[in-house]
């Protein structure tokens, strides 16, 4: 039995300012009703003694000391780079800003 009919459908369209032909409607009924028979099988299953789990795994954030290693100096950095400017890559100019 259908839960979703077209008329709900077509109303949510109107109330979204969403423009449906009649073919799309339909289809979308088709494709919510198949949603809710879905949600009503997992509502099934969903006992109180089934935990709600938002991730199947546990995850925890893992974490390393920061500890600060070799770094390249400013001139080793800008070696390689075609232009550079007072110690900066200089690129050039975006959005038609050319200087």
């Amino acid at each position: 039995m259908s839960e979703i009919s077209e008329q709900q459908v077509a109303h949510l369209a109107n109330l979204a300012r969403i423009a449906l032909t009649p073919e799309e409607i339909s289809s979308l009924t088709s494709e919510l009703d198949t949603i809710v028979d879905s949600i009503a099988k997992v509502q099934e299953v969903a006992t109180p003694d089934v935990p709600a789990t938002s991730h199947p795994v546990p995850l925890q954030n893992v974490f390393r000391d920061d500890v600060v290693g070799q770094t390249l100096t400013t001139e080793q950095a800008l070696a390689n780079a075609p232009e550079s400017a007072d110690g900066r890559f200089k690129v050039s100019a975006i959005l038609g800003e050319e200087q």
